[in-house]
């Protein structure tokens, strides 16, 4: 350890350099690399899959660093692409957990746009499998992010443009001075293809999208064992709702006998901040710590066009949704010796979530048929808090020199809608059955609380006797989900730089936890089978030496659901008679989901192609079929010129969807799936990025 003396002055509780300005700047970088080493040893991973994107990894996508956060995490193993940007891990529908360095970031409300910016990101370790105690909740994967720092000073300008009138740009600004260190990042998008269209068709209607992310981390060494760092965060989407023309209007309005459907104007705004307060460090030799506190803010607003749903949905739904969190969160590592570590800590959040809706919808009569042009009014205002609490132990023990078991237990506790707790125990091991040869296998018992500013609010009854009526009568409060969870792996290295690896899973769920889409508004609404089945293997390599790197994963997958318990309102009642006795594929579930990327770099040009490939979503009555397979290729080529004295310039030039492949995502049917969409065709982008 550094000795305080060479580093620190202390006089008038200030921090002082007692060395030169060149050796203070160097031990603070050391301190800082020592602090992260603590951090990092706070979060286990024993008996669990792993799956890590260092900044090389990131930069040899077609886009790079302006490539969304969902397409970065599009190409870990197990990771299905779903419409609006949404993700689906292992048969889950969502069920992410994003942490940055470590702290977990509250939940906010679902919307086409990405929160998190690519720009800020250093590496992303990405866990999914049987999780230690110390995750919880979101557990399908757990996204933890390491964030850019200041350890040197710079900064750098990046820009791009392209098809559908693509333009983005970006700026850091990143630095230090003796113990604070800073990093900043500003990104600002607009483009004609915001959202999955409706139509397969080379330019959408409608479609504009205009986003900006900022971003913050701000660090102080307080001394040699403890730091303080600040993270801010900031997103703004805007986007319109892009319009399917030649659509049959379906009722009739007083004084508009013809709305043609290419005409409407819906659109949808997204606003996110977030903030997280950590103090973190060392005591003594044995305890590494972290003490966080977090908050955030989410709101969505959808703007109907007032005639034009009515005309064709029957109701026209101003809506808007808001949640805040703030909550507190511990982690503790102990080593207490050579073969024992023991972890523990807490965590404790508040919500409160409002729906303030206003919905036009037209009477109808006896047979449910519209009985009169003129429309009325509906407006629904609802309030819900939600605590959220945990507690955890584990103790990770090296049990002989070629073997680890990670055991433990967590208490959650939830009261929203309803009031649940569960003991969760959770065990984990990894044999290392030669220098090459790793095993791991592992057990959790999994406690999933249902997004709180999620749940529909509707009141069925408000809604009677109108177009606005839900399908059934059935509205059963949504439940946590309860599962048994298993794993087992196997790690090869066939050489150096090229590794094998095969993963296995199974979820036995009761209460399995599912989220739909059941109105006009991307405002996704939660509900519950009674139980469900998950199961799966996936398949992953990786080869690195020299200039060239490649990864290959394969996922085979089947998640199953029976029973509809709750949110029944949005089904119908042919749906909910089938479901109740019969297994049913998840509408997200996808039996074959693939992906790739290669690069080489040969006379400072660096050539790389990255791949997705998934066998389709569900689609039809009860979600008994399924879409076609697709496939999507994107290729880069990157150079660094130099400019002489005014320093290097990096270009990249990137073709998206190589093969113009516009397969469908949603075909508008299945269970809790509103429309159709559409990937995007061939795109030629220019990256542009200098350094000062």
């Amino acid at each position: 350890m550094i000795r305080k003396a060479l580093i620190f002055c202390v006089a008038v509780n200030f921090l002082a350099p007692c060395v030169s300005a060149e050796d203070q700047a160097v031990n603070y970088q050391v301190v800082a690399t020592k602090l992260d080493q603590a951090r990092n040893g706070l979060l286990p991973e024993t008996g669990s899959s792993i799956y890590t994107m260092e900044r090389q990894t990131i930069n040899n996508l077609a886009n790079g660093d302006f490539t969304p956060m969902n397409d970065v995490l599009l190409h870990a193993p197990g990771v299905a692409q779903d419409s609006f940007g949404q993700l689906h891990v292992r048969g889950d529908h969502a069920d992410l957990q994003y942490r940055l360095n470590g702290v977990i970031l509250p939940e906010g409300i679902t919307g086409f746009g990405q929160t998190l910016d690519t720009h800020f990101v250093n590496g992303v370790d990405f866990l999914t499998g049987a999780l230690p105690a110390e995750y919880s909740y979101k557990t399908a994967g757990i996204v933890d992010i390491t964030t850019k720092t200041g350890i040197e000073n710079g900064g750098r300008t990046s820009i791009m443009g392209g098809s559908n009138n693509t333009l983005q740009g970006n700026q850091e600004a990143f630095g230090n001075k003796g113990p604070f260190s800073y990093y900043i990042s500003g990104t600002y998008d607009e483009n004609d293809r915001g959202i999955e269209p409706p139509t397969k068709t080379s330019g959408a209607i409608h479609d504009q999208t205009y986003q900006n992310k900022e971003f913050g981390y701000f660090s102080y060494v307080l001394n040699p064992e403890n730091r303080l760092s600040v993270i801010l965060g900031n997103s703004t989407n805007l986007f319109q709702i892009p319009n399917n023309p030649g659509q049959t209007q379906n009722f009739t309005l007083a004084g508009t006998p013809s709305y043609p459907s290419s005409t409407l104007n819906e659109t949808q705004s997204e606003h996110n901040t977030y903030e997280i307060a950590a103090l973190q460090g060392v005591i003594g030799d044995k305890t590494d710590y972290q003490v966080s506190l977090f908050s955030r803010q989410s709101d969505v607003l959808f703007q109907p066009d007032a005639k034009g749903d009515l005309i064709y949905n029957g109701i026209a739904s101003r809506v808007y949704d808001q949640s805040v969190t703030t909550g507190i969160q511990n982690d503790n590592a102990y080593h207490l010796n050579y073969s024992h570590t023991i972890r523990s800590g807490f965590n404790y959040s508040y919500e409160n979530a409002q729906n303030n809706s206003f919905s036009s919808v037209f009477p109808t009569d006896a047979t449910g048929a519209q009985s009169s042009n003129i429309p009325f009014s509906i407006p629904e205002n609802k309030t819900k808090v939600a605590g959220l609490a945990g507690i955890y132990l584990q103790d990770e023990w090296k049990a002989i020199d070629k073997l680890t078991i990670n055991y433990g237990a967590r208490f959650d506790y939830y009261d929203a809608f309803v009031s649940e707790n569960q003991i969760s125990p959770r065990i984990g091991a990894i044999y290392e059955l030669t220098p090459q040869t790793k095993l791991h296998a592992g057990y959790s018992r999994y406690f999933t609380p249902p997004p709180t500013e999620l749940i529909a609010p509707t009141t069925v009854q408000k809604f009677a006797g109108t177009t606005g009526a839900p399908n059934s009568t059935g509205s059963s409060p949504v439940r946590p989900e309860k599962d048994n969870y298993y794993d087992v792996g196997v790690i090869q290295e066939i050489q150096k730089g090229f590794n094998l690896g095969v993963d296995g899973y199974y979820k036995q769920a009761r209460d399995l936890l599912d989220l739909g889409q059941f109105g006009q508004a991307l405002i996704f609404s939660p509900f519950n089978y009674e139980k469900g089945r998950v199961e799966g293997v996936e398949f992953t390599a990786d080869y690195n030496q020299g200039p060239f790197s490649s990864y290959a994963n394969l996922a085979v997958s089947r998640a199953l659901g029976m029973n509809v318990e709750s949110g029944q309102f949005n089904f119908t009642p042919d749906d909910l008679n089938y479901i109740s006795n019969h297994w049913i594929h998840l509408d997200h579930d996808q039996r074959y989901t693939a992906s790739a990327g290669a690069a080489y770099k040969l006379y400072d040009i660096t050539y790389s192609t990255d791949i997705i490939y998934g066998s389709g979503l569900r689609r039809g009555f009860v979600n008994t079929g399924h879409l076609p397979d697709y496939g999507q290729v994107n290729l880069g080529v990157a150079h660094t010129f130099n400019l002489g004295s005014a320093g290097p310039l990096d270009a990249k030039i990137s073709v998206i969807n190589l093969f113009d492949n516009i397969y469908e995502i949603r075909d508008g049917s299945g269970i809790g799936v509103f429309a159709p969409q559409f990937a995007t065709g061939r795109s030629f982008y220019l990256a542009l990025s200098k350094p000062f």
